[in-house]
């Protein structure tokens, strides 16, 4: 199954990564979170075409996550720097419950005052990770700088996220919500956030955005 047009072109060796660790942009997207009725037919496809490998598989009992077999539960898998969830769900072609998103201290405070003034709803969860839900159905997960992170980061010379392709039914109010929470510059249609691009596309369903492509760089 290959639900996603992707292009994977050679990576040219820079200081990309280093530029991370020292001087962090405002905003660093380097995850996505998918949901599908076909985990192992997408899980597959990035691990088979794309490279990636598999980190970790999650599941959760009650309040308790715990870790399963393989098989079951959620999967992680990561390249470079990206790292990309696939969970169960109820629909064949993958839509994106969250994008995760690496900030600098003070951006990340930023974007939690700017979520309360949007009466955007946020979840914490001290030490580990904060969501915002959007009201564009779905939801962003933020980070300030934490050591993982730059590590992520770092391998930004293997593989890193240059553009996300969603298919929504309303482009305009999907990408309108990630501008004004995270203050990103929207230009021809895309949202910029860092080195990376976030195109919103019509023709997609309500709620969740759909999963259309990926380029990697």
């Amino acid at each position: 199954m290959d639900t996603c047009g992707t292009h994977v072109p050679a990576v040219a060796s820079s200081a990309f990564p280093w530029r991370f660790l020292q001087n962090l942009p405002s905003v660093v997207l380097f995850h996505y979170h998918l949901v599908t009725s076909n985990v192992r037919e997408v899980e597959a496809r990035y691990l088979g075409r794309l490279g990636f490998r598999l980190v970790a598989r999650y599941g959760r009992i009650g309040e308790d996550q715990v870790h399963y077999e393989s098989g079951v539960g959620w999967d992680e898998l990561e390249r470079g720097s990206v790292n990309v969830v696939v969970q169960p769900g109820q629909w064949p072609l993958p839509r994106v419950d969250h994008v995760g998103v690496a900030l600098g201290d003070e951006e990340f405070e930023d974007v939690l005052e700017r979520a309360t003034e949007l009466r955007f709803r946020v979840q914490e969860y001290p030490g580990r990770r904060t969501f915002v839900a959007t009201d564009a159905g779905y939801r962003v997960e933020v980070h300030p700088q934490r050591d993982w992170i730059d590590e992520v980061l770092a391998n930004a010379d293997e593989l890193r996220l240059s553009q996300l392709q969603l298919k929504a039914d309303d482009p305009d109010s999907k990408a309108d919500a990630l501008v004004r929470l995270l203050d990103a510059n929207f230009y021809d249609g895309e949202v910029e956030l860092g080195e990376t691009t976030v195109r919103f596309l019509p023709g997609g369903p309500r709620g969740r955005p759909e999963l259309y492509g990926e380029v990697f760089a």
